[in-house]
């Protein structure tokens, strides 16, 4: 069940609450400094002061000089009987929470803003929230998903008007309940399961000219993004991030070869796995380069690894990795209650092996070249595995982990320009020498 609240033209008072209000309570009891980083803070209960009012959804948001409203902080409280979650803002917004089951998670929908939370969040293990993340959904829209550790039923979200140097505060309760309750409440809005799988981004990228002829497309795919962030590594460094910044680089690089280069993001957005697997097809790709970064419970291992689709065989290590990548979308919240549909063509598909085996050459190519330019993965460089982003079957894809972020030097280098200019260069070299080409650029 969605519930919908509007926060925009609240014009309540602290000091105009009668004595017995939930809202002048909360304002009483809730001092915890404003713009307080993420954390375990325990928080007054109060009930819901009445249904919120039912909307369609987050609609655009900002304030007077049209800047996006601020999200300040979030914390969450623990009781007897529930589990407390505030989200602080700088400025009324319209937002909209519903749950999902398979995972179980309370996804809240809002308009852009911009997050200025003090850290990124970690896993809390606080009462029925095991984790939650939070970023850009896609363009206009922002999402934070709240994992949980068991079923809830959700409040009607309590809107605090700003009082004592905090500002706008929703205040959502989670109270335990049934399983069966929580599997027959979620399920997703009927406006939103239609937009979820859109193809606007996708459209907008592949509407431009026809490729000029004889000229390779390359799509470089950074993954994750938005609400996404990956691996947290060491010094709180994010995946998303490091890969965005390799990713742009070699961009740049292909570019001056004269390649036709496309970003499946450019920015810190999300981005599913299928539409980046659909924009390498329709763009009728001749190489696909999806960037990543690893992380291993050993703090020693590090390197560089090169991943291609497998063909059926797997070792442990790689098939932890292919169930972390490939829970990206459910990470994010997003409706996969038809993606089973294209499976079947798919795996048909595969059978071009020849697809396979052009993405293997390529990974030893750019591993001869990447050699004594970085760390390399000590044990099997080149690694298969059964990676979502790989497996379109008419576009040669391999998923490059440039290091491990739970590794200090790993990550010590990858946060570097240097290191990075440096790699997309080399990466740059071997995607020459794959499709026979010189370094200025013409056939040997």
């Amino acid at each position: 069940m969605a519930i919908a609240v509007t926060l925009a033209g609240l014009s309540l008072a602290a000091a105009a609450q009668p004595a017995d209000d939930p809202i002048a309570r909360v304002l009483r009891q809730d001092q915890t400094a404003p713009g307080a980083p993420p954390s375990a803070t325990h928080l007054p209960v109060a009930p819901a002061k009445a249904p919120p009012s039912k909307g369609a959804g987050p609609s655009p948001g900002g304030n007077s000089n049209g800047t996006p409203p601020v999200v300040l902080s979030a914390r969450i409280g623990e009781h007897d009987d529930r589990t407390r979650f505030v989200i602080e803002l700088s400025d009324p917004v319209n937002l909209r929470t519903f749950t999902l089951s398979n995972p179980d998670r309370v996804v809240v929908d809002m308009p852009e803003v911009s997050w200025r939370l003090s850290a990124p969040p970690r896993p809390s293990g606080l009462g029925s929230v095991k984790s939650y993340r939070y970023g850009v959904f896609r363009k206009g829209y922002s999402r934070m998903v709240i994992d949980l550790s068991r079923p809830v039923t959700v409040s009607d979200p309590l809107v605090i008007p700003p009082a004592n140097g905090f500002g706008y505060r929703v205040v959502i309760d989670l109270f335990p309940t049934q399983r069966a309750k929580f599997n027959t409440d979620a399920g997703w809005p009927a406006d939103l399961k239609a937009r979820e799988t859109d193809a606007e981004r996708l459209r907008a990228m592949i509407a431009e000219a026809p490729r000029p002829s004889g000229r390779k497309v390359i799509v470089i795919d950074p993954g994750h993004g938005g609400l996404d962030s990956g691996t947290n590594g060491v010094n709180d460094l994010l995946e998303k991030d490091l890969v965005l910044a390799e990713g742009i680089k070699l961009a740049k690089a292909l570019r001056a070869r004269d390649y036709v280069v496309h970003l499946t993001r450019d920015s810190d957005a999300f981005v599913p796995l299928p539409e980046r697997v659909a924009i390498a097809r329709k763009l009728k790709a001749d190489l696909m380069i999806s960037l990543h970064a690893d992380s291993n419970p050993d703090s020693d291992v590090n390197g560089l690894s090169i991943y291609t689709l497998n063909d059926g065989r797997s070792d442990r290590e790689a098939a932890a990795l292919a169930k972390r990548e490939n829970q990206s979308d459910i990470i994010a919240g997003v409706d996969l209650s038809n993606a089973n549909s294209p499976v079947a063509p798919i795996l048909i598909d595969l059978a071009q092996r020849d697809t396979m085996n052009r993405s293997s050459r390529f990974a030893e190519t750019a591993l001869s070249h990447l050699h004594g330019v970085t760390d390399i993965l000590a044990r099997s460089p080149h690694r298969a595995a059964s990676l979502a982003v790989l497996v379109a079957p008419d576009v040669p894809s391999v998923l490059i982990e440039l290091g491990y972020l739970s590794n200090r030097s790993d990550a010590a280098q990858m946060n570097t320009d240097a290191w990075r200019e440096r790699v997309a260069r080399t990466i740059a070299n071997a995607v020459d020498r794959h499709f026979g080409v010189s370094s200025t650029g013409t056939s040997p």
